[in-house]
């Protein structure tokens, strides 16, 4: 049987990771990540494709207002596993997604199957345990 492919976070993607957590914007924001299958690293996505047949690592940063009025900026990790997706590649985003959340140390990690369920009432719902 295959091995786990386990990717390495590259350097660069590391920084613009941190970057974005302390940024200083209100707005809703994300950073969309792939493997490069040949390297075996999670790079950024440049295309900034949200894709329904690939697999698909974002960080959301999200203004979410709190029943009682406060607001915070939680930073959710969304892993993106589409149905159609080949199970090879789902195997290597699988196997590399840990080793991303703990690079970046995410608490807020989510998973979907399908991206049609990705919508702010699923988002607020997911965050609403994290009280």
């Amino acid at each position: 049987s295959e091995s786990l492919v386990v990717c390495d976070v590259d350097g660069d993607l590391v920084k613009k990771l941190r970057e974005f957590r302390f940024r200083k914007e209100t707005n809703n924001a994300a950073i969309i990540m792939k493997i490069d299958k040949d390297k075996q690293l999670v790079i950024l996505d440049e295309e900034h494709e949200f894709s329904l047949t690939f697999c698909t690592f974002v960080v959301y940063s999200y203004k979410y207002e709190h029943d009682d009025g406060r607001v915070s900026y939680p930073l959710c990790f969304i892993f993106s596993s589409p149905v159609g997706c080949k199970p090879e590649q789902q195997m290597m985003y699988a196997g590399s997604k840990n080793k991303l959340v703990q690079t970046v140390q995410l608490t807020k990690v989510f998973e979907i199957r399908n991206t049609e369920d990705l919508t702010e009432e699923w988002l607020r719902e997911k965050l609403g345990f994290f009280g």
